[in-house]
């Protein structure tokens, strides 16, 4: 039995990344804040168990770690994926967007990695962090969430060389647009009909569309898998080109 520990699974990569991995035979917790929508991801396999809450603090991630161990008894992969972004510059951003962004994107990976950590070395498993190409390269109007994702990306880095003697696997995903609510609320925001958003979002990509998340939930199972063992402090673009 392997188990996996996916945040943000309530709706699009997260959601999709619960399934992917439920598909291939993982037993998957389901953590998110939205109930309803949660319970629907779990119809599609009896190897998910869903988690509905918020994670806002330490103790919260030390509950959920706690909640997955009583549930499955290990843990060998935690997807770090829940995530929000708030569009604005350093002059937009306020305080609490600045602290929201941090909290969710940044805070609470590290808090969930550190909560896993001993259980994720006593199995030899390994953490796939949901980063961005915006962690990797600079965006307009995007300082906090860029920051986050940054953030991410070099503590995907530092985690892995400090615990790869001790057998773990860390590697973050860096997508580019994907077609999700995420992006749909972006659209919103921009006061952009989402049709023609998201033929802006395709134009800008060298392969001409985004991409879906279910092909973000296959990079990150087969990070989680045995032919990836020797991966480790990865930032794995999926983008279509458009960083290259």
């Amino acid at each position: 039995m392997s188990v996996a520990l996916v945040t943000g699974a309530s709706s699009g990569i997260g959601a999709a990344i619960a399934i992917a991995f439920a598909e291939a035979g993982w037993d998957v917790l389901a953590a998110g804040r939205d109930e309803a929508r949660l319970e629907e991801v779990a119809e599609v396999s009896d190897r998910i168990v869903t988690w509905a809450g918020e994670l806002g603090s330490s103790d919260d991630c030390d509950d959920l770690v706690a909640d997955t161990i009583d549930e499955f008894g290990q843990i060998d992969c935690l997807v770090n994926n829940a995530g929000i972004f708030l569009r604005g510059d350093a002059a937009e951003a306020t305080d609490e967007d600045w602290r929201d962004t941090m909290t969710i994107n940044l805070d609470v990976p590290f808090w969930l990695s550190r909560a896993a950590l001993p259980h994720l070395l006593e199995a030899a498993g390994c953490i796939v962090n949901i980063a961005s190409d915006w962690g990797l390269n600079a965006a307009d109007r995007a300082v906090a969430y860029a920051a986050s994702k940054g953030g991410l990306v070099m503590l995907t880095k530092s985690m892995a060389r400090d615990h790869a003697r001790e057998g773990l696997r860390v590697n973050a995903v860096c997508p580019g647009d994907v077609d999700t609510p995420m992006l749909a609320a972006e659209a919103e925001a921009s006061g952009l009909a989402l049709d023609d958003y998201m033929e802006e979002a395709c134009d800008a990509v060298p392969s001409g569309r985004i991409a879906a998340p279910e092909e973000v939930a296959s990079l990150a199972l087969f990070l989680a898998g045995e032919a990836a063992t020797h991966i480790n402090g990865a930032t794995i673009l999926i983008d279509g080109g458009a960083s290259a």
